[in-house]
């Protein structure tokens, strides 16, 4: 008899154990947001050129080609050589099509095209035969070493050319984006002969599944030679991880290694990125429009204008990719922003004596500047925050010094702008700005557009409001809740007590508005300060919206940061905000 019960005791535990790995498998292979990609299109039939190697690399590698990407007429003209682009080298991941290469290298030509070609890029795609390097690691080598004799082929090919290229450019899918990092290892490579390493969705930090030696020795070996020769390499690098769709490799496996004395190496998930912010699945990241658009626009911005190449300044690549990647102005990138600009012109000057103003435009025939004097509202407030619905690229803020009512030049604060789905605004700390006597936001004279713009004056204290996350145990029975009373129009919610990877949750957001005619949209953002990890959710107001929070990279030891949901609201509603634990996403986290 007690055999008997301890059997079932057994059968229990197991069934049970079985019913939270299949709740936790669900949540890691459907618990997440849908595919809002859009699918990069071809304008015209691609093509794709086999490069000649020599005899004798192809005897060595014989199951191993590099092709050439190309469209209609531009693939003609490049039957012939030599060749006068900037060459970029694409390398697939595991079982990977060398044709992967066509959505990138479409949307390149057409961005040429738009410039008349005084700038493009040739497309270079490895065939590695679609192996399976995820699961068998001993061609992973034999891969490297055949890149190596790809670049030098791709250089040759543009030989006797004036503004020939002395190094390429590297696109890594998955586990190519660890075979481009592993270049550096080669006795004989020369590190400049790659100018820069963008990896998509690549497991940098260890393998998806170490199924052999192989595998675990390739790593063992890459990682060890970037950490121990952190100070020599200058690659400037950048990883871009495809979020909670990828359920292959996940996001926390793509982040580069952070080292004080490596700052030329940035880290990133695609629902982060400005002008794309979405999730991309394992395959999706090297076909998704809205990423590969942020990609090319980077690259047309690191061409210097003297040698026709991707410029070697470290500094100006770094400013490209925190440009395009982690925070956009809603400015096109310039290297070195004029900070001071003229008003000057036949121009409306309109003072703003109030701490909360809104202004609808609509077919303006004048331009305005707004000016705000400062003076009073520094003696009642801590900040102001400035919003706009036009998302153009001009400068829209700017503030004055030492001016009475109206100034001739004032600081562009443009630059300090930052760029939302629907929005772009700026948020000043006044005593910061010491020497700005007003601030001026420019209306441009404008036919057929409607846009509203809105400032206010606020204390810090007011809009920033603590939230304690749910115990980790309370199974999503038990909820903690914080209600916006009061017109503000953002508010940052201080998530307390979250910081590990096995902690998941639920938020709410529920709005309510009065006197609301015409639809109105507020967008949440949940801001991971430790990691550039941010994802955006967009609502229509009223409604209750549901937000999971989670973390692909844990907070680190020596980091107070809070992590925050960034409220951009009306000021005509009402929202509360509930956050409970999800208990199946925890179970997701942990076998994920």
């Amino acid at each position: 008899m007690l055999l008997h019960s301890v059997n079932l005791w057994n059968l229990a535990f197991y069934a049970f154990m079985v019913f939270m790995a299949t709740l936790g498998l669900w949540d890691v292979f459907f618990g997440f947001e849908e595919n809002k990609c859009s699918m990069s299109y071809m304008f015209e039939y691609p093509e794709y050129q086999k490069i000649e190697l020599p005899k004798k690399l192809a005897k060595r590698y014989p199951a191993y080609e590099l092709y050439l990407y190309g469209e209609g007429s531009y693939a003609e003209e490049h039957k012939v050589l030599p060749l006068t682009g900037i060459p970029v080298l694409f390398l697939p991941g595991n079982a990977g099509s060398y044709k992967q290469v066509r959505s990138v290298g479409s949307i390149a030509l057409r961005k040429a095209e738009d410039i008349d070609f005084k700038y493009h890029f040739d497309f270079f795609s490895v065939n590695f035969n679609e192996e399976l390097v995820a699961l068998y690691g001993g061609s992973l080598q034999k891969q490297t070493k055949f890149v190596h004799e790809c670049i030098k082929t791709i250089l040759k090919l543009y030989k006797g050319q004036e503004f020939a290229p002395k190094s390429v450019a590297i696109i890594g899918h998955s586990m190519g984006g660890l075979v481009a990092r592993a270049l550096l290892t080669l006795k004989n490579f020369k590190q400049d002969l790659i100018n820069l390493l963008v990896t998509q969705a690549t497991p940098h930090v260890a393998p998806v599944m170490p199924l052999d030696r192989f595998i675990t020795d390739f790593y063992m070996t890459v990682n060890n030679y970037w950490i121990l020769n952190a100070r020599q390499i200058n690659l400037t690098t950048l990883s871009v991880a495809g979020g909670f769709r990828d359920y292959q490799v996940r996001s926390g496996l793509t982040f580069l290694p952070k080292l004080s004395h490596h700052t030329s190496a940035l880290s990133v998930v695609s629902s982060a990125v400005p002008k794309t912010w979405v999730s991309t699945d394992h395959l999706s990241i090297v076909w998704c429009k809205q990423l590969q658009l942020t990609t090319i626009r980077a690259f047309f911005d690191l061409i210097d204008a003297d040698t026709k190449q991707i410029t070697q300044n470290p500094k100006k690549k770094l400013s490209v990719l925190n440009h395009h990647f982690i925070r956009h102005p809603a400015k096109h990138f310039e290297e070195n922003p004029s900070i001071i600009s003229d008003l000057t012109g036949t121009s409306m000057w309109v003072p703003v004596k109030v701490s909360k103003w809104t202004y609808v435009a609509y077919n303006e025939s004048d331009k305005i500047y707004f000016t705000f004097p400062l003076a009073n509202h520094r003696k009642i407030y801590t900040h102001v925050h400035c919003q706009s619905t036009m998302l153009d690229t001009n400068s829209w803020i700017f503030g004055c010094i030492n001016s009475t009512s109206m100034c001739r030049q004032g600081v562009d604060l443009s630059w300090k702008a930052e760029l939302l789905p629907t929005i772009k605004f700026l948020t000043l700390r006044l005593q910061d700005y010491p020497s700005l006597s007003h601030l001026v936001v420019y209306v441009p004279s404008i036919h057929g557009s409607k846009f509203v713009v809105d400032c206010e004056f606020f204390k810090k204290e007011t809009r920033s409001i603590q939230l304690p996350v749910t115990h980790l145990f309370s199974f999503g029975l038990s909820s903690r809740k914080v209600i916006l009373n009061t017109s503000g129009l953002f508010y940052n919610i201080e998530l307390l007590n979250f910081g590990q990877i096995y902690q998941a949750f639920k938020i709410n957001v529920v709005s309510k508005c009065s006197g609301v005619k015409e639809e109105i949209t507020s967008i949440y953002k949940l801001h991971i300060p430790w990691s550039y990890e941010d994802s955006l959710t967009i609502a229509q107001v009223p409604s209750s919206t549901e937000i999971s929070v989670k973390l692909h990279i844990a907070q680190p030891d020596n980091d107070s940061h809070v992590a925050l949901l960034k409220m951009y609201t009306s000021s005509d509603c009402q929202y509360e905000v509930t956050v409970k634990t999800s208990f199946s996403q925890i179970l997701g986290q942990v076998i994920a």
